[in-house]
């Protein structure tokens, strides 16, 4: 597979960014909805610092595919016969990732520097965790979480419709069969 994507399938750039992207995206997603449901501290801080780094690293990962599709590689066109619906339904889900994925970021940082938690996190500050629920990036993080729930949800159900329904083997493009 060649590094930059062809006119009918992915580069190994760009699947790798999707495919790591995509684990990560659910580590963050687990360790996030554990940690808030979470009452020991001690497990709550470890699942905070996982969540955290892991965040850290998505975000890293999503500024470098915006940078890849930007300066080094274009997308292959549109899958042979998808309507025009569908192709729009799929660019506004890819884009809505990465609005997400960059505020869900944003909050992230928000949250840990408004309410002192990097240092105890990070830095063996003394004290307990805060109330997160007392600090304003607390609110678009949540919802961007089950924001970020509908999206995979939706892009999973998409693949697997057009792989199993369709058979345009559309999952062909992103390093599968």
């Amino acid at each position: 597979m060649p590094m930059k994507s062809t006119a009918d399938r992915y580069g190994t750039v760009a699947v790798a960014i999707h495919w790591l992207s995509a684990a990560l995206v659910l580590v963050l997603l687990a360790s996030g909805f554990r940690a808030a449901g979470t009452i020991d501290p001690t497990a709550k801080a470890s699942l905070l610092r996982v969540h955290a780094v892991v965040g850290a690293t998505v975000l890293v990962l999503t500024l470098a595919r915006i940078a890849w599709w930007v300066f080094a590689d274009r997308r292959p066109a549109e899958a042979a016969g998808m309507p025009r619906l569908q192709a729009r339904a799929a660019r506004a889900v890819h884009l809505l990732f990465y609005v997400v994925l960059i505020g869900m970021a944003a909050s992230g940082v928000g949250m840990l520097a408004l309410s002192g938690a990097a240092n105890i996190l990070f830095g063996n500050a003394p004290g307990p965790l805060p109330d997160f629920m007392a600090y304003a990036p607390r609110i678009p993080h949540g919802l961007g979480a089950l924001l970020l729930v509908a999206l995979v949800l939706a892009h999973v159900a998409a693949a697997l419709y057009h792989q199993f329904v369709m058979r345009d083997r559309l999952l062909a493009r992103m390093g599968i069969g």
